[in-house]
């Protein structure tokens, strides 16, 4: 048929696609001049043959749409010299795919093509910038493994230019020794996330490669993109951040160190853990001059101690410390004494007035002790106080600006009594700035050790005495309840060195504890049997002399030393009582 002298095959023939036609069977029957140009076909003949024998995987598009009678658009197909965008479209007959055309153009044709559309130029433009400023090197290759791209960030890590890459297959590039191994062929094979190690022998470089399969629409490995970092920087991190680590432990020792070196300075007596933290607290509570501390504790723990440990410990300590026990005046004294008086504010009082010991305490700390017993006025009184930080003396007109460390102790309840109506709430808040609990004595049994020889030296020089006492007592007084805590212990010593009549003081310390001490153990240091009899007592004591030793020892030698009997005796006796170093004390080696 003509059309002005021109007829369809001359259309086709000149056609700016590559097209090429086939029958239901899959056998070429038509080729253009452009598609034997693309394909490079020459004078081989085509006509005849089967499609995919000359384009196998156009072949199996066409396979695709013949069975299916669906055309087959915009696939891209990677061959052996040329990279198409393909279509494939059905030819029908009463509804029948009778045949097929595939029109295609080469894939740099259809991106000059699409680089002219405005919105693919934009997004090209983002790729392209985010490809190239990427620290990671990225390379993109098809299913095959033959490169299709690489970024400045590859050519840097591997040494190498785009140029010599781009084409070739990753197996190849592996087989010429430029890199120890790749993961496109294993991501080829699973289709799935692969990562390695691997090595670059020009750059000297060890980097981290990640391969991603990209699928298309069916299912099948379209691209593979491999990520490569250099976890060179990410070794020097980790080592910077290792030494980082290391620095940060040792400033935290020294300041340990330090903290334990303050605490001896004051002659602060703490081996336990509970109390070691506890003083650790206390430091940084004092060199940050917080105000507004309550430490709680029974009767005897040393909360006096606590407070003046504080104090003596911040930048005030050249300031004056007031302290003053609330239970100890009736209340009409009590509010006099911490705030003072005008002359004539009451009958009796001073003609000249009194400064109160919020006064004596201005830049110096106040250390309110059992302030549980403050009566309800005295209560809002100090809470205004707190509110205000100025005081005004009985009687008086004008109130006073104080600047003062307010430290309250007490052995008390708050909670309960703010609950019984009988200990202002807003004033537990305000007190309760930074809350210290101190343990009992009986809860920690290090300091009990500790405590007694420190007590005793200290009685000693005092009294001018060399009284001793043995670790067998230690072990003992470790199992006291010791309800009136360190006060009861330091009382204990205290007589013992002044009333005992020999060089040992033991059987004066038994005298006064024994009964106690033998009731205690029969309630919590039985397990399996009950003490009724010498030998359970024995074994017991010896159990708790050895647990005692371990506690202070740090070799078997020492522990022989310490309850003065030989090494192998010591050994011996671990077994006995299954105290084995290498089953209970790691810290007990030989």
């Amino acid at each position: 048929m003509l059309i002005n002298n021109v007829d369809y095959h001359q259309i086709l023939q000149f056609s700016h696609h590559g097209l090429v036609a086939t029958d239901k069977d899959g056998l070429v029957t038509f080729v253009n001049k452009r598609a034997k140009e693309i394909l490079q076909f020459g004078r081989k003949k085509v006509v005849g043959t089967p499609i995919w024998k000359h384009m196998p995987q156009t072949g199996k598009l066409v396979a695709a749409c013949l069975e299916t009678g669906k055309p087959q658009s915009g696939s891209q197909v990677f061959g052996k010299h040329v990279n198409l965008v393909v279509n494939i479209n059905p030819i029908k007959k009463q509804r029948k795919a009778k045949g097929a055309v595939c029109t295609f153009l080469t894939m740099d044709e259809f991106e000059i093509i699409a680089k002219r559309l405005k919105s693919f130029s934009s997004l090209d433009k983002q790729f392209q910038t985010v490809y190239e400023s990427s620290s990671d090197g990225i390379w993109i290759c098809d299913h095959d493994g033959k490169v299709i791209s690489i970024n400045g960030a590859s050519e840097r890590l591997g040494g190498i230019k785009r140029q010599d890459i781009i084409g070739k297959n990753v197996s190849d590039i592996i087989k010429s020794g430029l890199y120890s191994n790749y993961v496109t062929d294993e991501v080829i094979q699973t289709k799935q996330p692969v990562s390695q190690l691997q090595y670059i022998k020009n750059t000297n470089k060890t980097v981290l490669c990640t391969g991603i399969p990209v699928l298309d629409d069916d299912g099948n490995l379209s691209l593979v993109v491999i990520n490569e970092r250099d976890i060179t920087q990410l070794e020097a991190m980790k080592l910077q951040l290792e030494e980082t680590r290391k620095e940060r432990e040792r400033y935290k020792d020294e300041l340990a160190e330090l903290s334990m070196q303050e605490l001896r300075d004051q002659k602060v007596i703490a081996e336990s853990e509970q109390m070691q933290k506890i003083f650790r607290t206390a430091l940084k509570i004092a060199h940050m001059q917080v105000t507004g501390i309550l430490l709680l504790g029974e009767s005897g723990t040393g909360k006096g101690l606590l407070a003046k440990f504080i104090h003596n410990s911040g930048s005030r300590k050249k300031k004056p410390f007031i302290q003053i026990n609330c239970a100890a005046l009736p209340e009409n004294l009590l509010e006099a004494e911490l705030f003072g008086y005008e002359k004539g504010a009451f009958s009796g009082a001073s003609s000249q007035g009194k400064p109160g010991l919020f006064e004596l305490a201005n830049e110096g700390t106040l250390f309110l002790d059992e302030v549980g017993d403050l009566s309800l006025p005295v209560q809002a009184k100090l809470l205004k106080y707190l509110d205000d930080h100025a005081v005004m003396r009985l009687g008086g007109t004008k109130p006073t600006v104080i600047d003062c460390i307010i430290i309250a102790a007490t052995n008390q309840d708050l909670v309960k009594l703010v609950e019984q109506k009988q200990f202002r709430e807003d004033l537990f808040f305000r007190l309760d700035t930074i809350t210290i609990n101190i343990p009992p004595l009986r809860e920690r049994l290090d300091d009990i050790f500790v405590l007694s020889n420190h007590f005793l030296q200290e009685y000693n020089k005092k009294f001018k005495q060399k009284k001793m006492i043995s670790p067998l007592t230690l072990s003992l007084m470790q199992a006291y309840p010791f309800r009136g805590n360190v006060r009861e212990l330091k009382n204990l010593i205290k007589k013992a060195v002044i009333m005992s009549e020999e060089e040992s003081i033991d059987a004066f310390i038994l005298s006064s504890i024994g009964n106690d001490v033998l009731e205690e153990w029969s309630q919590t240091k039985q397990t399996e049997k009950e003490i009724n009899n010498l030998v359970d007592v024995l074994a017991t004591l010896e159990r708790e002399m050895l647990k005692t030793a371990k506690r202070h020892c740090r070799t078997t030698r020492d522990m022989a030393k310490f309850l003065n009997i030989s090494q192998p005796s010591v050994i011996r006796k671990l077994k006995k009582h299954r105290l084995a170093p290498n089953l209970i004390n790691k810290r007990i080696k030989e």
